[in-house]
């Protein structure tokens, strides 16, 4: 036994004055426990991240100041910093001139429809053209992504022709049907399933007989979910800030959010502080959905950030 100890012990000593015990011994210092974990950010990192904060969020901030105030004192210099007491006596003028309430629903249906049709529609073609074979593939994304290139102003009149000829004039189809998918979309899915999607996994649904639809809902959704959540929150601003074509296509007695605040500008007088309250008004549902759905949006990202 003392024997085997001892040569046991001479191995042990060997290997360690091999030309490869220096690089063990620096990876064994490298992989020891507690070696992988998340470095803790410095006071400087804290500084910067304040700072941006609040430079982010001082827009906001004067917004609140400003509509919780009167006209004069929104144009006296120096501006005033600090709230004022008439926030919700401006808010309520506000919700009564520019029929908020209506304008908040339209907006809530446009900007909804809207963003669930393109994530639909986006995923759909991305995976087409991220991971089906058909002739003219190319062909049809180039087109796709040369319709970006196209200023939208180019088809505002052969598009309103068209919305009359259907009967949508001043209604809220003519708003979301024009836009039901974006090229962005499509090609912002398409990278990202050309990335993330196996063609091994592809292949296994075909041999388990599934056709190209199942398999886009049994795989690719789940697959998609970081992506077509960022697709979603991006789709959703935007179409609830998009001011130009619901402003032809809409009238006063039925606007969204962006063509009623117009209704708050329209005199000789413009009333600052009213206008800037129902800015706010309009601000707060996006301000919402980002408090309940962030955590979420934000824990999706990092999932579709991590590979396996």
């Amino acid at each position: 036994m003392t024997t085997d100890i001892a040569q046991v012990r001479a191995g042990v000593r060997d290997r360690t004055a091999s030309p490869e015990a220096p690089a063990r011994r620096r990876f064994g210092r490298i992989l020891r426990p507690g070696a992988g974990r998340q470095h803790h950010a410095g006071p400087l990192a804290y500084i910067l991240l304040g700072f941006a904060a609040l430079v982010s969020l001082f827009p906001l901030y004067w917004t609140m100041v400003a509509a919780s105030t009167d006209n004069t004192r929104v144009s006296q210099t120096p501006p005033p910093f600090l709230p004022g007491p008439n926030l919700f006596k401006n808010l309520g003028t506000a919700w009564t001139d520019a029929a908020m309430g209506r304008a908040m629903v339209n907006s809530l249906i446009v900007a909804g429809v809207i963003a669930l049709s393109t994530v639909f529609f986006a995923t759909l073609a991305g995976f087409a053209f991220a991971k089906l074979r058909f002739k003219g593939r190319n062909i049809l994304l180039m087109l796709v992504i040369g319709t970006m290139m196209v200023p939208p102003q180019l088809g505002v009149v052969p598009l309103f022709m068209m919305m009359a000829d259907l009967g949508w004039g001043q209604q809220l189809p003519s708003v979301i049907f024009p836009t039901l998918v974006s090229a962005v979309g499509v090609f912002f899915m398409r990278q990202y399933l050309k990335e993330a999607l196996p063609d091994e996994l592809i292949e296994a649904g075909r041999l388990d007989g599934a056709h190209s639809l199942r398999i886009f809902w049994s795989i690719v959704l789940p697959i998609a979910r970081p992506p077509m959540a960022v697709l979603f929150m991006i789709t959703f601003v935007h179409a609830w800030n998009d001011f130009f074509w619901p402003f032809i296509a809409l009238d006063m007695t039925n606007p969204t959010v962006p063509v009623a605040l117009t209704q708050l500008s329209a005199g000789y007088v413009r009333d600052q502080s009213v206008i800037m309250a129902g800015a706010l008004l309009g601000t707060l549902p996006l301000l919402a959905m980002f408090v309940v759905f962030g955590r979420q949006i934000v824990s999706g990202i990092m999932q579709g950030a991590v590979k396996g």
